[in-house]
């Protein structure tokens, strides 16, 4: 299956370190790491995956196939790779990798791993992309967003890891991290990260014009009202319709499950209920005018979350570490609480990005690609470096640590903020499934529900686009969509 990432200069979906545009580097790890903790979404870089080949060019593709995993793989097979040594290369563009590398080759002498540097989960996807295309020069291992991991494991790019004995990882997982690894009756990789959403919210500014922490959506849409009148250059968030991945979470959180995918049968109804909710609430915040326009993750965005221009952001777990890196300035007012809800009584949220790790097909060495994954994202040495990055796990051992949810954080004011993150994630929505062409899906939702922003009309109406564009798409591809 061929498949191409045109640029449509739209967000990706979850935000990765600041797009570097010299030559990304491979290194061992003597050569100093060019990553920084500020993970910031690329706004100019493309996502779309176009399907190019469509259905039947996947079948003819080369691969494990879904149910079982590759033949070449067993737990033992694994162990026998690490005592052997070899060489692999691991594309990422998290913070922690140069240090989680070294831990690893530390343990494994005989194990050399090339680290390329890939700036950000579009640059990944689209360098990923071109060497699937070419037939070579894809990595062993690779970082993917879950919703991206569909699409690869639709075109056979991916080891199923069954056979490997990952199947037996599974509690240390959250239910849905899992759930995003878990699809086609395979297991494609491991969880990294997690990325249940909260409120944050800037202290210094709700006490200065007298607002209260929403517990519902009507509340935070009150509070944001209150806000603008007061300062009209004051915004209780701020959101330019172009993040799908936004849009998509929130949808999540209302309860709504707009895509159903049922091997290449594809339902896609975002006027189910849960859409249309969000959405409704949606167009009663923006016609307060209390919602910011500010391009997100510029560097006018973080001036503004840094200065209290912008007050407040429903958003993912990892966002602590970006703030405390792009917005300094911001440091001791911010503040976490849980999502607001719709009836203010339920605890409900949604996962709002996050990553896993993969080993692709094209890996020459396969038993060492999967055995250097289990530890990378297994292992307690390799997830106390991630969490030293300020990283958000998705294991549930640390989630549960007292020292994890003790931490108090100087930034948010002392406050235990990963106590709130943890009961996020504990009450996330189940059921929510990715289009298989996600990322596409993506590339145009700033052409369809964008305009309803830019126009200032119905979201509902925007929706309505975005559901029509993609049934043809799918369509177009092969599947069965309605």
């Amino acid at each position: 299956m061929t498949l191409s990432f045109p640029s449509r200069g739209v967000l990706p979906h979850f935000p990765s370190k600041h797009h570097n545009t010299e030559t990304e580097k491979v290194t061992s790890m003597s050569t100093t790491s060019t990553r920084r903790l500020r993970r910031v979404v690329p706004a100019a870089l493309a996502v779309a995956a176009l399907l190019t080949g469509g259905l039947a060019a996947c079948a003819s593709n080369t691969g494990s196939g879904s149910g079982g995993g590759d033949s070449e793989l067993s737990a033992a097979a694994l162990d026998s790779a690490l005592e052997a040594g070899g060489e692999i290369t691991y594309w990422t563009w998290t913070p922690s990798a140069e240090a989680q590398v070294e831990a690893f080759q530390k343990a494994y002498p005989k194990v050399k791993v090339n680290l390329v540097d890939t700036g950000g989960a579009a640059d990944n996807n689209l360098k990923l992309q071109n060497a699937i295309t070419a037939g070579s020069g894809a990595p062993d291992v690779s970082q993917l967003e879950y919703q991206s991991l569909p699409q690869f494991v639709l075109g056979k790019s991916l080891v199923d890891l069954t056979s490997a004995g990952f199947g037996d990882l599974e509690s240390k997982y959250s239910a849905s991290t899992w759930g995003a690894v878990t699809t086609d009756d395979g297991i494609w990789g491991l969880p990294q990260d997690s990325g249940p959403m909260a409120l944050f919210y800037n202290k210094t500014v709700f006490d200065q014009y007298g607002l209260t922490v929403p517990t519902t959506w009507d509340e935070y849409i009150a509070q944001g009202e209150k806000l603008h009148a007061a300062d009209p250059t004051k915004f209780i968030t701020n959101d330019q319709g172009a993040d799908a991945g936004f849009g998509t979470s929130m949808i999540w959180q209302a309860g709504g499950r707009p895509f159903k995918i049922d091997g290449t049968n594809v339902t896609v109804n975002l006027q189910d209920e849960g859409s249309k909710k969000w959405a409704d609430t949606w167009n009663e915040l923006l016609a307060t005018n209390s919602v910011g326009s500010i391009p997100g993750w510029s560097d006018e965005w973080f001036t503004a979350l840094g200065d209290g221009t912008i007050a407040s952001l429903p958003i993912g777990a990892w966002m602590p570490g970006v703030l405390e890196a792009s917005a300094k300035a911001g440091a001791g007012n911010w503040r976490v609480a849980p999502m607001p809800t719709y009836d203010g009584k339920t605890a409900v949220t949604a996962e709002n990005g996050g990553s896993s790790e993969v080993v692709l097909q094209q890996s020459k060495n396969k038993p060492l690609a999967a055995a250097f994954l289990r530890w990378l994202n297994s292992d307690q040495a390799s997830i106390d470096v991630f969490l030293a990055s300020g990283g958000f796990p998705a294991t549930t051992a640390d989630l549960e640590s007292d020292k994890f949810l003790n931490y108090e954080s100087e930034y948010f004011g002392g406050q235990k903020i990963n106590e709130v993150l943890v009961d996020a994630s504990k009450s996330v929505g189940t059921g929510w499934s990715y289009l298989p062409w996600q990322s596409y899906a993506n590339s145009i939702y700033a052409d369809t529900v964008g305009q309803s922003y830019l126009n200032k009309t119905d979201i509902n109406t925007g929706l309505k686009a975005w559901q029509d564009k993609n049934i043809a798409y799918g369509k177009e591809q092969g599947y069965t969509v309605q």
